[in-house]
């Protein structure tokens, strides 16, 4: 269906209006909120305090950060609620743990219609800002820091608010496609100009949060009461804890394909090899899915459907059938393309490895084997239910380690960059490949007590050498993993800084009345992930908010960005107990790692693609601080020519590098310039432990 930018426009309007009305009407059934809802809360507030690491009330304490977390949750850049909103909104202020506990939540619904009514308003009234002339000649700026930004007192201020905003918008769109068309890639402005960009985006807001039901609602209320007692603490609807589930396990039924939402469509964003859409061959990246018929069942239009529902639509049981209504992307034609729901795979995030020959690649011999594990995963279900060969990071982490055994490798490097973490109890078994018996981690309960996790298998599945690539996204269950390979001195830590400091276990409770027996299978009412424990090194140094320190560090942009556990809301403190008893090895030690970092310092300082990084660096952080924006555009040309003269150089030389591979072969370790230094760490940590390591100067 094509559509003008006035009829889009006439569109958008119409539907605001319904969202203004279906707000007003979901305010007057408040005071008859779903019982179901009320119970739910009722739970939460009891298994919060009960379960938790740190056994606290909730108490008013806990009101008054609650409402400022679900406040800056739904609004962080003060874009849309008034201050006579949150004024009034304060009149809970230190009543919500009652309420609370009580089953109502009501004021999340409250809360919530009216940031309905008023992101309903704000979008017609930036879309009316987009169609206008603008002036960008004047000197005028934005702020883009929320902590420097008031509430705004008058619809004019927050409607000004929002005419800087789109100017913005408009401004950079304008100079970065005439800087695309300078580099000879427009492809993207010929699609659409900057204000149907506006308008489109300024759809898809509004239209994923009238997309937004009770449960989901609710969802968020709940999770912004359990980040209160830390960041990681969430409650998970029912259909939430199913997409949980399905990463854990790492397959799901369905027909293999990834889908995003669009302006109102379901559109295919990525095949999965293997799925029964690959298989098939018909369905292709980029098209749209119109209508959903189960078996021989009517096709029901799913045009605006929230993409979750049509995912679980699309989603069942392997072996039946779903019926497509699929509009082309190629040639615009619409036909129903029939599928056998099978299991997939979703082999992306499994771990894998692979052998490098690195005379090919530097120019110096050796065989390396790389792991990389995306995450610590394991079918919980499957582990339980005594499922053979159940999904497992550990068990594919052995399987590598085996061809590496018989390939004869020099070295093993582990890849951890970008691994948020998983399951402890693979955490353990991981660590137990490389060390012999001995204790892992050390979990402190909510009464304080100390425990200590052991591998308690004897040997190991790789003796040698040992390097692991972190980054500050590797977390939790990372962290365990290179916290052992470090207190044990069973080999080098090399990356960032150091990782995210993520150092609490959550449990997953099924939020159910806590009765000793019961006749009946209760209601589903989602799943508390809650914090009730915090891990600890062997030697006693909680990973929290610190996480565990390179021995080697590598420069990198995403080091200095603010990620990490020490920039998150309500994180737990760091502190330290006293050290398990476990045996060092000699692996490493001061004096290597001293050398193997001199060396490294060295080839970075002399290459090119290493000191391209530096320069980035260095201008981000100039960067970092300014909040204050510029709106006029000669002022802002001239910044962005800057930082195009500054950077120019250093892109061409990165495309000059860059392979064309098919996405189905990408290497596990490409061939990168930060990559290759960790191979060149690897094979120096492998010469000095025979004692031929030459020192660079």
């Amino acid at each position: 269906m094509a559509w003008t930018d006035a009829a889009r426009i006439r569109r958008f309007t119409a539907l605001a209006m319904v969202v203004l009305g279906i707000s007003t009407y979901f305010a007057q059934q408040l005071s008859s909120a779903d019982p179901a809802d009320a119970e739910t809360a009722i739970l939460v507030s009891k298994m919060i305090p009960k379960y938790h690491l740190n056994r606290q009330e909730i108490n008013d304490d806990v009101s008054k950060t609650l409402i400022d977390r679900f406040i800056k949750d739904l609004d962080p850049l003060k874009l849309y609620f008034l201050e006579s909103d949150i004024e009034h909104f304060q009149k809970h202020r230190t009543t919500l743990d009652d309420e609370i506990k009580a089953g109502n939540v009501e004021f999340a619904y409250e809360v919530f219609n009216t940031y309905k009514e008023r992101l309903a308003r704000q979008m017609e009234v930036a879309n009316q800002w987009v169609e206008k002339e603008h002036d960008f000649s004047i000197n005028e700026e934005i702020e883009t820091d929320e902590d420097k930004l008031t509430w705004a007192k008058t619809t004019d201020e927050l409607d000004d608010r929002w005419r800087r905003r789109v100017k913005y918008e408009l401004l950079q769109f304008k100079l970065a496609d005439e800087e695309s068309k300078e580099d000879g890639d427009d492809e993207e402005s010929e699609t659409l100009d900057p204000k149907e960009r506006l308008h489109k985006r300024y759809r898809n807001s509004l239209l994923a949060t009238t997309q937004y039901d009770m449960v989901d609602q609710l969802e968020r209320y709940l999770t912004a009461l359990a980040t209160v007692f830390d960041p990681h603490s969430s409650y998970m609807s029912p259909q939430s804890w199913e997409d949980f589930e399905i990463q854990m396990r790492l397959s799901l039924d369905g027909i293999g394909a990834a889908l995003q939402a669009d302006d109102g469509y379901t559109v295919v964003a990525s095949i999965v090899p293997g799925g029964a859409a690959s298989d098939d061959g018909r369905l292709k990246v980029k098209d749209k899915i119109i209508g959903v018929g189960q078996e021989e069942g009517e096709i029901v239009d799913i045009f605006e459907m929230k993409l979750s529902d049509v995912v679980r639509m699309i989603r069942g049981p392997r072996g039946t059938v779903v019926r497509l209504q699929v509009k082309s992307n190629d040639d615009g034609k619409i036909r129903i393309i029939e599928l056998t729901r099978k299991k997939i795979e979703l082999k992306e995030s499994e771990v894998k490895g692979e052998i490098i020959n690195t005379e090919d690649r530097l120019g110096r011999p050796g065989r390396v084997g790389v792991i990389s594990i995306p995450s610590f995963y394991r079918d919980f279900a499957g582990a339980s239910g005594g499922v053979a060969n159940f999904k497992s990071a550990s068990a594919d982490v052995k399987r590598v380690l085996s061809v590496f055994a018989r390939e004869q490798v020099d070295v093993v490097i582990i890849d951890l960059r970008n691994n948020g973490g998983g399951s402890l109890t693979e955490a353990i078994e991981i660590s137990g490949h490389f060390i012999d018996r001995g204790p892992v981690v050390q979990v402190k309960e909510p009464s304080g007590y100390i425990r200590v996790l052991e591998d308690e298998d004897s040997g190991v599945s790789y003796a040698g050498p040992l390097v692991v690539m972190c980054n500050r996204l590797s977390a939790s269950a990372s962290e365990i993993f290179a916290g052992v390979i470090k207190d044990y001195h069973r080999g080098l830590i090399i990356g960032d800084t150091t990782t995210h400091g993520k150092g609490t276990v959550q449990n997953l409770m099924d939020v159910a009345p806590q009765r000793p027996f019961r006749l009946t299978r209760p209601d589903d009412r989602g799943k508390l992930k809650l914090t009730i424990q915090q891990f600890y090194r062997v030697k006693g140094d909680s990973t929290q908010n610190r996480g565990v320190r390179s021995d080697i560090v590598l420069p990198s942009l995403i080091d200095h960005w603010d990620l990490g556990e020490a920039f998150l809301d309500n994180a737990l403190p760091f502190d330290k107990i006293r050290s398990a008893n476990y045996v060092e090895e000699r692996s490493v030690n001061p004096a290597l790692i001293s050398a193997l970092a001199q060396n490294s310092q060295v080839r970075v300082k002399s290459d090119e693609d290493f000191q391209r990084v530096e320069r980035s660096i260095a201008r981000y952080i100039e960067k970092k601080n300014r909040t204050n924006l510029s709106l006029n555009e000669d002022k802002v040309r001239e910044e962005r020519a800057a930082d195009r003269a500054a950077s120019k150089a250093d892109k061409e030389a990165e495309e000059e590098e860059e392979v064309e591979v098919d996405e189905d072969e990408k290497p596990i370790f490409p061939d990168n310039y930060y990559n290759n230094e960790a191979l060149n760490i690897a094979l120096d940590y492998v010469a000095a432990l025979r004692g031929n390591l030459t020192v660079l100067n």
